[in-house]
């Protein structure tokens, strides 16, 4: 790299950092990241309350066994067992939606610390005072690690929040929305054990204790209902907490490292190197 290039480069990194302590002080940016978090903890609350239904509804018909005797025949059929995997995967999926939706809790926590005015305050003095001793080639590695750390401590929240939201919508939205109405469907499948049908006065339970084959048959249909909504509830609560695994540790970690790997590059690193091959060749940056 020529020493025209090397000063171009030199430049180019003040700017950046300047650009970054002016947006610190821009209150929509907060607020945008502060939108995000709250969706995801609507959306993470929304779920939790459905898994907790479906789990209570599951629970009413857990250990049920009926004894029929249609066409006089005795048959003995337990309900209760078509929804006892899904009963199980939902009582650990509502823990996965409860550390989800503390996670949310937490990540706003964060954003409100480091949206604050005292970190702007500090971040926009040592972004200052750094880029007067970057420019004269002197700056002291200590400093560009303070620096970096307020970086991280002011940006890394609204910045994974907003990355991870553009994620979610491009990517995650639509699976989550299908997911919902299937577990949707499974509560309401569910539910009908205790009312057969709208306007009728027997019960799922009393039609298949019915003496008639037609009642027990109807009954049996709405059985093998549920159960085809049970198994394809499975498949979806599995989705649905890949998904918000993803939108509540995976990414933002991913983000905030990438953030912090960038930043390393850009104020410890590069300038390093560059100093290194400048005391090489004989030149003094600045």
């Amino acid at each position: 790299m020529t020493i025209s290039a090397k000063r171009t480069a030199r430049f180019f990194v003040p700017i950046l950092v300047a650009l970054m302590t002016a947006a610190a002080w821009i209150p929509r940016f907060d607020a945008m990241a502060n939108e995000r978090v709250e969706a995801g903890l609507k959306r993470a609350a929304a779920t939790y309350a459905t898994a907790r239904l479906l789990n209570g509804i599951i629970s009413v018909a857990q250990g049920t066994e009926i004894a029929a005797t249609p066409a006089g025949i005795g048959v003995t059929l337990t309900p209760g067992q078509i929804l006892e995997p899904l009963n199980d995967l939902v009582e650990k999926f509502s823990q996965v939606m409860l550390m989800a939706m503390v996670a949310f809790g937490i990540e706003k926590v964060l954003l409100m610390v480091g949206a604050s005015w005292a970190i702007s305050v500090i971040l926009t003095l040592i972004a200052a005072a750094w880029s007067v001793l970057y420019l004269r080639g002197t700056e002291p590695r200590w400093l560009a690690r303070l620096l970096l750390a307020l970086i991280i401590t002011r940006f890394a929240m609204p910045v994974s929040l907003m990355a991870t939201d553009m994620v979610f919508k491009h990517f995650l939205a639509s699976d989550y929305y299908e997911s919902q109405e299937v577990l949707k469907t499974a509560q309401s499948e569910a539910g009908k054990l205790g009312t057969f049908g709208e306007g009728e006065k027997q019960g799922v339970w009393e039609k298949l204790k019915s003496t008639t084959v037609e009642a027990f048959a109807e009954a049996s249909v709405k059985l093998q209902n549920l159960k085809r909504a049970a198994e394809n509830a499975v498949d979806r609560v599995i989705r649905l907490m890949a998904i918000f695994v993803l939108e509540t540790i995976i990414l933002p970690i991913l983000f905030v490292w990438a953030m912090f790997a960038l930043g390393r590059n850009a104020l410890i690193e590069t300038p390093t190197r560059h100093a290194e091959t400048g005391r090489q060749a004989g030149f003094r940056p600045g």
